[in-house]
């Protein structure tokens, strides 16, 4: 699982990131978190509002500090086939 956190690397961006790695391990499944701040890439993804979490390929939100549980509530309804 490719967990992507699309932003400017600021404090919201990098509480973002730690949050995903907290779900990550909160749900048991294994992937790679990073931060995407290449705008190129950020504008093929069509985020307007960061930070965002891309999981996959697929922006799953954007525009808001989601909490461990949210993120880990997101793996569980739509990556539940990922170990």
């Amino acid at each position: 699982m490719k967990i992507e956190i699309i932003g400017s690397g600021g404090a919201v961006c990098k509480a973002l990131f730690t949050n995903a790695l907290e779900a990550l391990r909160a749900s048991g499944k294994k992937g790679k978190v990073e931060i995407v701040k290449d705008i190129k890439k950020i504008m093929r993804y069509g985020v307007l509002c960061t930070p965002a979490l891309v999981i996959n390929g697929v922006v799953m939100l954007s525009g808001k500090l989601a909490s461990p549980e949210e993120i880990v509530s997101i793996l569980q309804r739509n990556f539940s086939t990922f170990v």
